[in-house]
């Protein structure tokens, strides 16, 4: 095989070829041929979420008996995740909005021009239909994911669910909670488990399945919608469009602001895992696990 099949053959390309071959046809009436052999224009269509894991419908299975036991008896069901981070300032926000003129910003992003950037962290209360949206300004590590859980039941939850013992988090299976790092369940267990004595039930969603993660079609959906070509140039900006955001199912969103700063590379030992009151379940044990309050942990 030669080497023209690793030529991409532009509409000029094959006109070209064609009149070489004797047949006179400009660019536009090569594309008019195209289309007449139902070719078009494509872009590459992302699908392939990689080898299909074997454990995956039982872990869709187990994770929906989980969601309907738990909304049956009235418990919190908390789905949770990180969005991108976002650049504050006067940089370009994919989308359109209604406007008289074109809002001018800079041609470039920048980050020594930025004011800072903006790290959401989602949190979406399935029974309510409310989520909560932490912006931190440092390192998205597992530490922050399980301080933005805390701070959620601190200044929600508690008060919205009173008297309850246990907590369902929905999660993916990667980033900052997901289902490797240590330092992830570390922190659930001081921050949430031992300081609000709850029993926190973790489920990781398949590797690849993130979509299918409520947080991200109901309420980060929503919010990039609500966005959607405004320029985010201060954090109150920011806030303002995560708060004023809303959908016609009741869907409400508060958020707050934190520059609580973070380290990266934190190693959890055996030792210390060995000390958590952690319980895996017999069902895909790697992506279910409860954590449990220790008794005799102190939290000062």
């Amino acid at each position: 095989m030669s080497q023209d099949k690793y030529v991409r053959c532009s509409l000029q390309t094959l006109s070209d070829q064609l009149d070489e071959l004797g047949h006179q046809a400009c660019p536009a009436t090569v594309a008019d041929l195209l289309r007449g052999l139902d070719y078009h224009l494509y872009v590459n269509v992302k699908r392939f979420t990689g080898p299909y894991h074997p454990q995956r419908d039982q872990q869709f299975d187990w994770i929906q008996i989980l969601v309907e036991t738990f909304r049956d008896e009235g418990l919190p069901i908390l789905s949770v995740d990180s969005k991108k981070k976002e650049l504050i300032g006067n940089f370009a926000n994919a989308g359109a909005t209604y406007r008289q003129k074109a809002d001018v910003v800079n041609a470039h992003d920048f980050l020594s021009d930025a004011v800072c950037q903006g790290r959401p962290y989602g949190l979406y209360d399935l029974l309510a239909n409310e989520g909560h949206v932490i912006v931190g300004t440092s390192s998205d590590t597992p530490q922050f994911a399980a301080e933005a859980v805390a701070r959620w039941w601190g200044r929600i939850g508690c008060h919205r669910y009173r008297d309850v013992e246990e907590l369902l988090i929905l999660a993916d299976s990667g980033g900052s909670n997901g289902c490797r790092p240590r330092l992830w369940k570390k922190c659930l267990q001081e921050l949430v488990a031992d300081r609000y004595g709850l029993a926190v039930t973790v489920c990781h969603y398949p590797t690849g399945a993130s979509a299918y993660n409520p947080v991200e079609h109901r309420l980060f959906g929503p919010i990039s919608t609500n966005w959607a070509g405004v320029p985010l140039r201060t954090p109150e900006v920011m806030l303002g469009y995560l708060r004023g955001t809303r959908t016609k199912t009741g869907l409400r969103v508060t958020a707050e602001w934190w520059e609580q700063r973070y380290s990266k590379g934190i190693r959890v030992s055996d030792e210390e895992m060995a000390e958590l009151n952690l319980e895996r379940e017999d069902i895909c044990p790697k992506w279910n696990y409860t954590i449990l309050p220790r008794k005799t942990y102190q939290w000062n």
